[in-house]
């Protein structure tokens, strides 16, 4: 991966790295979680998935791995963000095979009003919907996703929480050479508007500080249900990740759930269908 060298002789540097590749490696699981849900979609519509589109999907690094993994799958990913869609081109589509790059197609956009061609799975993960702050803006969103979709479709929205989301804190977490650190620098409670930061940390001492700067509004599931359903979606469910009983953390499985555990954090998705007609 550009920028995240493996080798000790190559470890990144605050000079030298790419915060895009650092985010892909730190943050993302692309290829899992493509794989997951496409048995997601099979599940819900007993099809198999071919026709993907990532929301907010900066670097396009899920999309690139949905078209990998199928040759008949197609994908297209929408990103407002000039400069990062452009990295993505550079970087993700020019790793693919001319075939895959092929079924992959970047549109520059407003999520809320680009058109692209109707889609059996939207997905916008990262919490990155998180942007809206309103629930006219919210839902409005949530509509365009049910136009975007085929009679069927599915939408996937991610979704964290639980009380030590609420606090001022910073985690640190090591990989492939370097740590990064998950700063929730602020919090509201009355508006639920929460200031986050991702900073990165080399071997030679050096320091990328506010990689990435997030104003989201932490919306709760109740709200992204109720959302949901007033968007005309059907079947609106929530699948939350299943916590090692012995470590504590997340194990990458969900389980769809009626009531969910109220762990000092959690990670979900809300899942909602659109009608077949």
């Amino acid at each position: 991966m550009a920028g995240v060298n493996r080798g000790r002789q190559d470890w990144p540097t605050a000079r030298t790295a790419d915060r895009h590749a650092l985010y892909t490696a730190a943050v993302q699981a692309p290829a899992a979680d493509a794989r997951q849900f496409a048995r997601w979609h099979r599940q819900l519509t007993g099809r198999p998935l071919r026709r993907l589109r990532e929301d907010f999907c900066g670097t396009a690094a899920l999309a690139a791995a949905f078209v990998r993994q199928h040759p008949e799958a197609t994908a297209v990913g929408v990103d407002r963000d000039r400069d990062t869609l452009a990295w993505a081109r550079s970087h993700t589509l020019a790793a693919l095979h001319p075939a895959e790059r092929a079924r992959l197609q970047l549109r520059c956009g407003d999520v809320r009003t680009v058109r692209t061609a109707p889609v059996q799975m939207v997905v916008a993960c990262n919490f990155s919907y998180m942007v809206f702050h309103t629930r006219a803006e919210l839902r409005e969103y949530l509509r365009a996703c049910r136009r975007a979709l085929q009679p069927g479709g599915v939408l996937l929205l991610d979704s964290w929480g639980g009380g030590l989301v609420h606090r001022p804190c910073v985690e640190r977490h090591r990989s492939h050479g370097f740590d990064w650190l998950w700063h929730q620098r602020r919090f509201d409670p009355v508006t639920h508007r929460i200031d986050c930061r991702i900073h990165f940390r080399f071997r030679d001492g050096s320091a990328l500080d506010d990689a990435f700067v997030y104003d989201w509004r932490l919306w709760m599931l109740p709200e992204l249900r109720e959302l949901f359903a007033e968007a005309g979606f059907d079947g609106v469910h929530v699948r939350q990740e299943v916590v090692s009983p012995r470590t504590g953390l997340g194990t990458g499985r969900f389980r769809r759930v009626d009531r969910g555990r109220a762990d000092p954090t959690w990670h979900a998705y809300v899942v909602g269908q659109r009608g077949r007609r």
